[in-house]
């Protein structure tokens, strides 16, 4: 029996959208309203394409993905759509532990 997208489709966008949800719900930083996060999420994208395009092209692969687990949806570079949503979230959860952190210690978080 196959899972199909809720193999890793749907675990990656639902990671983005609980890490958001947790954001505004939750924490409150405000941090994806500031310029800083965005070109930070910039940067980041600026190192995970020419990585993830190497490690999934499709004329010679390292990571392969079973097309039944993804939309199929690939860009630029043969990159699954998914692992956008996942980095999305990793990189975020990461910098809003760190900025909830850094609110504590200064006495300034909700």
């Amino acid at each position: 029996m196959s899972l199909g997208i809720f193999a890793y489709t749907v675990p990656a966008i639902a990671a983005a959208v609980m890490v958001c949800v947790v954001e505004f719900s939750v924490l409150r930083t405000g941090l994806l309203r500031r310029p800083a996060y965005w070109i930070s999420m910039i940067i980041v994208l600026g190192f995970q394409v020419p990585v993830d395009g190497w490690l999934t092209k499709l004329d010679a692969p390292i990571v392969r993905y079973d097309p039944d687990h993804i939309l199929g949806i690939r860009f630029p570079w043969d990159i699954p759509i998914e692992d956008f949503f996942f980095g999305f979230a990793l990189v975020t959860a990461v910098l809003l532990g760190w900025e909830r952190a850094r609110q504590r210690q200064e006495g300034s978080a909700p």
